[in-house]
């Protein structure tokens, strides 16, 4: 892989959109519009909460309704918290990236504040509620003269007791184990003596490793959309590690990685399987439904 040196943030490219090629077994076309048209009626449920949405009871349970509006089963296992509750001090949640689904799972579990890419924002729907939601959002691309305040604003929130969702490979993969962890971030918790929780995000289909879910590459977001929504009888695998502290952001990195990397925990005892919210209304006209509301500047 070739690396970006302009910036601080520089990550590895990335798996290319041919990773996610295999797709699995899909749904009959039916089940994919009733799905959509369950996604639409949860949406745009979501946008109507207005500011409502970064309560974290109500941003938990639509997350966990967007997910079972796309058939996807949520497996936790005894992840009931990404936090550490240490303290009054917030925690770091750091993961692997496969999927922008990743959040909406992560969410699904406890709501958290997410630390993602500025084009995000810019994201239909996604990037709408995004916003509502309270995501922080930085440049990747921008001045390294930046990442010192960035740094600086995380720890303020992480000492005010606010935990932060942050994906250190900063670019999706189609493995917990492609991409190295960028180090900006873990000095964030060094400096508020702030825990760091890794975890680990993992999809299957059928019990065997899924890439339906991998959003890679140039891929546009609607075709991924489309292959999440088509996929049949995938889950999401959310594995808490054990919390780590340090004070040294190198140590912290390669340690968080290496649990997200590792064997994940498959003593899972509490799987939540969601089920869809029926709205149904002409299936020609699915996508354009889920996506014209949102075009709007807030």
């Amino acid at each position: 892989m070739t690396m970006r040196a302009s910036s601080p943030w520089a990550v590895d490219r990335g798996c290319p959109a041919s990773c996610a090629a295999d797709r699995g077994p899909r749904v009959p076309l039916g089940e994919l519009a009733r799905r959509y048209a369950a996604l639409t009626y949860t949406l745009t449920r979501a946008a109507a909460r207005g500011d409502r949405l970064a309560d974290p009871r109500v941003l938990r349970g639509e997350a966990r309704a967007a997910l079972g509006a796309l058939g996807v089963r949520l497996e936790a296992g005894s992840a009931e918290r990404l936090s550490a509750g240490d303290g009054g001090v917030g925690t770091l949640v750091v993961a692997n990236h496969i999927s922008w689904l990743d959040a909406v799972a992560l969410l699904a579990v406890e709501p958290v504040s997410v630390l993602a890419k500025r084009e995000v924002g810019q994201w239909p729907v996604i990037g709408t509620l995004a916003r509502r939601a309270g995501t922080r959002f930085i440049d990747r691309g921008g001045s390294p003269r930046q990442l010192p305040r960035t740094v600086g604003e995380l720890a303020r929130a992480l000492r005010g007791g606010t935990s932060v969702l942050v994906f250190p490979q900063a670019t999706t993969w189609c493995s917990a184990g492609g991409g190295r962890f960028r180090r900006a971030v873990f000095q964030a918790a060094a400096d508020a003596g702030a825990p760091v929780r890794p975890v680990t995000v993992a999809y299957r289909q059928g019990g065997a490793p899924s890439a339906a879910a991998a959003f890679l590459g140039d891929e546009e977001f609607t075709a991924s959309l489309r292959r999440v929504a088509a996929a049949r009888g995938l889950t999401v695998r959310i594995t808490a590690h054990a919390p780590l502290r340090g004070t040294d952001r190198r140590e912290l990195a390669a340690a968080a990685h290496r649990s997200v990397a590792g064997p994940s925990d498959t003593a899972y005892v509490n799987r939540l399987k969601l089920s869809p919210n029926v709205h149904p209304f002409d299936p020609s006209q699915l996508m354009d439904h889920v996506i014209r509301p949102f075009r709007a500047p807030l």
